[in-house]
């Protein structure tokens, strides 16, 4: 029986007086195409009126389901999407032509958007009937997240090229979301979140009038189009104020740098999902209050209120939010739109004082910020040459320390941390969704099925003619929706482009932030004695190997432990992102450590742990520890240790000094173990 799809609701409710409430998403994906399909109509059904899809790591770096860096990554933070047949079941019976549709994904897309034209234009629905964003803001991948694939020239050109493509085909198409919640997830201040986010959105607007896609006629449109993704903090006053800076700044720019002199075309359009970096493992009911406040700094403002919000579940730091979850988040929404009088009213913070003054500083402060990236040579030089990774790297380093020194309170974790067993996750699976264990292998076998069910030669018939695109800097997207109608995957659209473009591998800003650290707390300097001391015992200096197998690209824990690991005394070997676990035993085995750490934020944590101490037993370094962090439920848990996991750390480990103290330990047991 085929369920009928709910209209999509309009979002435009109001009442006499009042605004239109700004439109209403849900951040969701997961394990398949059709399940996730099935929890997009349940939350259309709810109210929700507009979608946010989200996609697994291997849709976002590149990759097919069966390649070795994909393993034990497919379906866990979202969605695969290897093909057209994936597109079509992702979004079977949602008129598209009806819906607006949010798409979180960078480097690869300009490919995840001919593969929506094309299920599109064979459902009947014309290329300008269709609304909606594609991210695409691959500059601040190279600062935070990590889903990047090519160097940033050829990044820029991507971008470029689905910018130029969408304005003409796709007119009511946000083609660029330029991020800055990332940004502040990665550590970013109020002031560089400004600078760095609008720096980035200078690079992608220079890049399009440099290319010479768009007639300087139509430029101020392509201006008109470009949208922002931002990151609301509970500090909602400061929160509020910045997204207050953030439209007269661009106002500014479009203005003075960019000639526009539409104030429509200038206005600074939005969406929202508040900040994910603060919610806590420790009493994480406390967490839907903090997702309400941080809503507010985006909604109280009319001046300067968000288009689009969606916000977190109260359960994101245990683990993947269940539909119940969702729909909690939603309400939450519905209740502050409709039964409050917040829409009633003009900007209640019209003539303040203060609030004033404190728009007109961030203003003063990004404005300075943005000068020092202008004499660098723009974002893309700040980006290369490490400046505003060392500064995100830095300023997290400073938010830690200042947790963990008790200057900053986080009510459950370094303050009131006395509670009560919680209900809401005292249930069967502890209050938070397990993802399908077998949606990995079944994905794999549906993408083989696809490869032998296509025309093989269109499919490489196609690729070929992406292929010199690429190469003679011809726009990409019309061959990308050709390869999309062929039957080409996601894997072979990105291996193709590799070829033409090769690989990046972003600076990690780690020394500079050890370089800068004056952290010097009592707890510190007892670690930095036991260090000393076991390095004695050891014969050399306590070297630490921090590891990120996979996929996950949210490095900010990683950098973090190296920063302070470094400042205690270990000697770190940390490469960044994106690596196998036999490359991390490799090195491990290259480097001499002592420890190996890694980091997994994606919930693959337990195939791929397995894997790296299974390759650490081939090279005969069984006697190494491995300590992992991560998003880590009870019982996977214990599934590591029964693995070989000498420690597991979770998001309520907050205390960098008192984890190393803990594996500085693991290490001299291990060598007395050894001896």
């Amino acid at each position: 029986m085929v369920r009928e799809t709910p209209t999509p609701p309009t979002g435009k409710t109001k009442g006499a007086k009042g605004d239109r409430p700004w439109m209403f998403r849900t951040y969701a994906g997961h394990s398949t195409a059709a399940a996730s399909n099935a929890l997009y109509q349940t939350n259309l059904a709810r109210g929700q009126t507009g979608l946010s899809v989200a996609f697994d790591l291997p849709t976002q770096t590149g990759y097919d389901a069966d390649h070795p860096l994909a393993k034990g990554e497919v379906g866990k933070v979202g969605v695969p999407v290897a093909h057209l047949g994936d597109m079509r079941a992702l979004f079977a019976n949602i008129p598209l032509d009806r819906m607006n549709t949010s798409m979180t994904i960078n480097a690869t897309a300009a490919w995840l958007l001919a593969l929506y034209v094309a299920h599109a234009e064979e459902s009947g629905v014309a290329r300008d009937k269709l609304s909606g964003t594609t991210q695409n803001d691959i500059l601040k991948e190279y600062l935070s997240r990590g889903t990047h694939i090519f160097p940033p020239a050829p990044s820029l050109r991507l971008i470029t090229d689905s910018i130029a493509f969408t304005y003409r085909e796709v007119p009511k198409w946000n083609p660029v979301n330029i991020c800055s919640y990332h940004l502040q997830e990665a550590g970013a201040t109020p002031v560089q979140e400004l600078a760095f986010a609008l720096a980035n959105a200078i690079a992608v607007l220079d890049a399009v009038k440099a290319a010479g896609q768009v007639p300087e006629a139509d430029f101020a449109a392509v201006v008109g189009r470009i949208s922002f993704f931002v990151n609301a903090g509970v500090r909602f006053i400061t929160e509020m104020c910045k997204m207050r800076a953030f439209a007269r700044l661009w106002d500014e720019i479009c203005q003075t740098r960019y000639g526009v002199s539409d104030p429509k075309l200038r206005r600074f359009r939005y969406g929202v999902q508040v900040n994910s970096l603060g919610l806590t493992e420790q009493q994480p009911e406390n967490n839907v209050y903090r997702i309400l406040l941080e809503m507010l700094a985006v909604t109280l403002s009319k001046d300067a209120r968000a288009r689009a919000v969606q916000l977190p579940a109260w359960n994101e730091a245990l683990g993947l939010p269940r539909p119940w979850d969702q729909q909690w988040s939603l309400r939450l929404q519905q209740i502050v739109a409709y039964e409050t009088d917040l829409l009633d009213y003009a900007d209640i913070f019209e003539g303040s004082h203060v609030i004033e003054a404190k728009v007109q500083a961030l203003m003063a402060e990004a404005n300075e910020e943005l000068a020092r990236i202008e004499a660098m040579g723009g974002a893309v030089a700040a980006i290369e040459g490490a400046y505003m990774k060392e500064r995100l790297v830095a300023s997290n380093a400073a938010r830690l320390a200042a947790i963990e020194a008790g200057e900053r309170t986080v009510v459950g974790v370094n303050a009131y941390t006395e509670t009560a067993p919680s209900p809401l996750t005292d249930g069967p699976g502890g209050g938070f969704m397990a993802a399908d264990p077998k949606a990995e292998a079944e994905q794999i076998a549906r993408l083989n099925a696809w490869r032998e069910a296509r025309d093989s030669d269109a499919a490489a018939k196609a690729l070929a003619e992406l292929k010199a695109a690429a190469g003679e800097a011809r726009n990409i997207m019309e061959p990308s929706i050709s390869c999309a109608k062929a039957g080409v995957t996601t894997g072979e659209w990105a291996q193709t482009l590799r070829g033409v473009f090769g690989e990046y591998r972003a600076p990690t800003g780690v020394a500079y932030a050890a370089a800068m650290s004056n952290t010097g707390t009592q707890d510190l300097e007892d670690l930095r004695a036991q260090v000393s001391d076991i390095s004695a015992h050891l014969g050399r200096r306590l070297k630490m190997l921090v590891g990120k197998p996979g996929l996950d690209g949210h490095s900010n824990g990683a950098e973090q432990i190296a920063v302070r690991a470094r400042d205690a005394g270990f000697e770190v070997v940390y490469e960044g992102i994106r690596l196998t676990p036999e490359q991390i035993a490799e090195a491990a085995l290259a480097e001499a450590v002592h420890v190996v750490g890694l980091s997994v934020l994606s919930g693959s944590h337990v195939p791929l742990v397995r894997e790296t101490i299974e390759h650490l037993a081939k090279l005969g370094l069984s006697h190494i520890p491995v300590v992992v962090g991560g998003i880590v439920p009870p019982e996977d848990a214990a599934t590591l240790r029964k693995t070989g996991a000498a420690a597991i750390f979770t998001p309520k480990d907050y205390d960098l000094t008192a984890i190393l103290a803990e594996i500085a330990e693991i290490v001299k047991r291990a060598k007395k173990e050894a001896a």
